[in-house]
């Protein structure tokens, strides 16, 4: 390891203009003639639109022009999608209703968009907005998804008969029947994951610009994947020709999901802007991402879990409701189905498995990736439900767990899963070392002396990161491939230019990416540039969500890595007449090995270009490119444990530790990882604890601001514990893992299982408030 190189506890680079505050975010951008939008929106959850009358408004002070979801069907544009088909256990593909970019016919959701309004300032855009009357015919509502299912109620789409998206199962149902039949014991348990919204730091926004002159359009937004957001709007919402279209993600404060899905907003601004002839630029209020952002869990699961005589797992039976909100966003069928359901095994070796799985509609904002995507239901089911057999058992939880464990690997679950690497035994022995476990009933006492409740809970997570390989995601249904593309250019002088399909929003590529090449050549962090979010300069690249920069980007960056280094000893050989099989790079110099011979990697860069002095039939330039689809998923797996006292009179948590041991592979800069883990963990605790999307019977919104809807704190949160063990994943170059979502994944049921234990009653659903919990632990006396 060098001072800089792989494994290093380097500052991140690009931290300098964000502390600065010389960021460059897409409500930053400015350009000549720039024109504001505000978007009319309904006040309704479900309504029939009779009428959209904008004539008042266009007269109005500083409106350019007031557009409606009529004049953008005129116009040709497309609905928005959903781009992972899935069949239904009969058969039949997924009921993907119309959604509209603005809505011309039918609203489905408050919030839903109905016309634009674009004027010289927001201020002047806004009073114009108001000034827009929408007739509407209001329409019968539905909330909640398990009685959006039933006769009766509210029909959001015509495609989609009882507002069912697709019933769809995984595992074998037969054998999972037949082992709960001859169980010794069954656990039986509702687990309930609620609503979130996703609240980045920077709402979204976007910029569309078209220019007559070229008939070319570009679109800055705050996009996790830009290139997929050209091929989309492209391909799909008929906005523009690929090649008349440019994509620029710049500087993006955060997405942890939320930002991979195009949305109305980019298409109508982008369109707008041709209709009105100036460049249009809308930023997000946060009320309106409380309104219209992707949601993201909101899941009802029955589950059984049945044991043998010696406490081993021999069947798990899950039936779980998905609430997919009023249309299928992007990626929406894919998290309750594949990135659910095929980790139902976790971490332990159950023979068999069923999961059954109905998405449906309701009068809600969609719902899509959050972060973790699938992998936090999953693990939040699975640890609630293990901690509580353990309790019907009358054993440790720890030792149910240890019982359970895979231990032999490579390791194919029956819910497709086939995992390559792992440890668990490893991540339960630091976590319980580190946390005191066998301490605790000295500390449950000496908190009862003063009045308090104390629990401690445990979760052992697992998770599926860099989604993979193309071709078995295509086989699934997903409508792209999941690989990733780079490209290295080496320059004149020696510096070194990385271009990455990947795309950062706060996980610190500059540095680690940066770090990968100094590790390799030897070269200072500070001459290498990293270069992603913009389709003009970047070639075609799948972006950045489920842990992927790591194990597929960075394996990306590596392929080409490895071509450059060919290349480059190449010519150190020649020019020092050398054989090729002898050249090493050490500290910025090809040398020959065993000799004093060496040739500064500034001056084989200069010799590339000068090209006076290359071998034979050698071309000019160092300049190289690589695509990597992974041979598999990666399984990063940890233990966290957390240990909380109550108050009972008040029902306030405190959580008093809270111990994270993780396995990520092999770490490429240890403290951005930990930093990672610390914001999962804090979004798990805010899960837990806290947060918690709510509407009324009418489909309002009540959590529309951050009066309503609370957010973790300084203080709520304790200072973590943080561990790493490593298997290296042996299915790419780096044996990365991931690591961006493991907190967010494993935090929840380890708070919720020390909470239940604290209080002695298991019914308790997320988030844990006060309120619940001083209820709950009252009804249990």
């Amino acid at each position: 390891m060098g001072v800089e190189g792989i494994g290093a506890r380097v500052a991140r680079k690009e931290d300098k203009r964000f502390l600065t505050g010389k960021g460059r975010y897409t409500d930053d951008m400015s350009v000549p003639g720039m024109k504001y939008a505000v978007f009319v929106r309904s006040p309704h959850a479900h309504a029939k639109i009779l009428k959209v009358d904008g004539s008042a408004a266009i007269g109005m002070p500083g409106v350019i022009g007031v557009l409606d979801g009529k004049q953008l069907l005129a116009d040709g544009i497309g609905n928005l999608i959903c781009g992972w088909m899935i069949h239904s256990k009969d058969g039949s593909p997924m009921k993907m209703g119309a959604w509209r970019p603005l809505a011309h016919e039918t609203v489905r959701y408050v919030g839903d968009a109905v016309a634009i309004v674009v004027a010289d300032s927001v201020a002047e855009a806004r009073d114009a907005a108001e000034a827009v009357v929408v007739e509407y015919q209001e329409l019968p509502v539905v909330i909640d998804a398990s009685k959006a299912l039933e006769a009766g109620q509210p029909q959001l789409h015509p495609e989609a008969p009882n507002n069912l998206i697709f019933d769809w199962q995984i595992g074998d149902e037969t054998a999972t029947d037949k082992a709960i039949a001859a169980a010794a014991h069954v656990t039986e348990i509702t687990i309930h994951n609620n609503r979130l919204s996703p609240n980045p730091m920077e709402p979204r926004a976007a910029l569309g610009i078209y220019d007559a002159g070229d008939e070319h359009y570009t679109c800055y937004t705050t996009s996790q994947n830009p290139h997929v957001a050209r091929l989309v709007m492209s391909a799909f919402y008929n906005v523009a020709p690929e090649n008349k279209l440019r994509v620029i993600a710049p500087d993006v404060g955060g997405g942890f999901g939320s930002k991979i899905y195009i949305y109305p907003e980019e298409i109508v601004c982008l369109w707008a802007s041709k209709r009105t002839g100036v460049p249009v630029k809308w930023t997000s209020d946060r009320t309106e991402a409380f309104l219209t952002d992707a949601h993201g869990r909101d899941h009802v699961s029955k589950v059984k879990m049945a044991f043998d005589a010696s406490n081993r797992i021999i069947g798990l039976k899950v039936d779980t409701i998905a609430n997919l909100g009023a249309y299928m966003s992007l990626f929406s069928s894919a998290v309750p189905t594949y990135l659910y359901a095929t980790l139902l095994s976790g971490q332990y070796d159950i023979p068999a498995i069923h999961a059954n799985v109905r998405t449906v509609y309701t009068n809600t904002a969609p719902v899509d990736a959050y972060r973790g995507a699938g992998r936090p239901e999953a693990t939040y089911l699975l640890e609630r439900t293990m901690e509580t057999a353990a309790r019907e058992l009358g054993v440790s939880p720890a030792e149910l767990r240890r019982v359970n464990f895979i231990r032999s690997f490579p390791h194919q679950t029956p819910v497709i899963m086939n995992y390559d690497a792992g440890d668990y035994d490893a991540s339960l022995e630091a976590a319980m070392k580190a946390a005191d476990w066998n301490g605790f009933a000295g500390r449950k006492t000496e908190a009862a002396g003063r009045g308090m409740k104390r629990g401690i809970g445990m979760s052992c997570y697992i998770e599926a990161c860099g989604i993979a390989p193309s071709a078995a995601v295509g086989s699934l249904g997903a409508g792209v491939g999941l690989w990733e593309s780079a490209e290295v250019r080496v320059n004149a002088v020696g510096t070194i230019e990385v271009l990455t399909g990947s795309h950062s929003h706060g996980q610190g590529h500059e540095t680690t990416f940066a770090q990968l090449v100094a590790d390799r050549f030897g070269v200072p962090l500070d001459s290498v540039n990293i270069v992603h979010g913009d389709t003009d300069k970047v070639q075609m690249g799948m972006g950045t969500y489920g842990s992927r920069s790591g194990a597929v980007g960075m394996s990306a960056v590596v392929k080409a890595l490895d071509k450059v280094e060919a290349k480059a000893k190449k010519i150190a050989a020649h020019l020092m007449e050398a054989d090729e099989s002898d050249i090493v790079i050490e500290n910025g110099e090809l040398k020959v090995a065993g000799t004093d011979k060496a040739v500064p990697w500034f001056q084989m860069a200069l010799a590339a270009y000068t090209a006076h002095n290359l071998p034979a039939g050698m071309e000019p330039g160092l300049k190289e490119g690589a695509f990597y689809d992974p041979a598999n998923f990666t399984f990063p797996a940890g233990c966290y444990i957390c240990e909380v006292e109550v108050d009972p009179e008040t029902g306030r948590t405190k959580i008093v530790q809270f111990v994270a041991a993780d396995d990520f592979g092999n770490i490429i800069n240890p403290m951005i990882v930990e930093g990672q883990v610390h914001g999962g963990i804090a979004q798990g605790i805010g899960q837990a604890l806290l947060e918690g999307v709510h509407y009324d019977a009418s489909g309002q919104l009540l959590t529309a601001s951050y009066m309503d809807y609370a957010m973790p704190r300084a203080d709520d949160l304790p200072s973590f514990q943080v561990s790493t063990s490593n298997t290296p994943c042996p299915n790419n170059p780096l044996g990365i893992k991931g690591c961006g979502e493991a907190g967010a994944i494993g935090s929840p049921p380890a708070l919720i299982n020390a909470i239940t234990d604290a209080i002695g009653n298991n019914a308790l659903t997320m988030p844990a408030t006060p309120q619940k919990v001083w209820a709950a632990a009252h009804a249990a006396k």
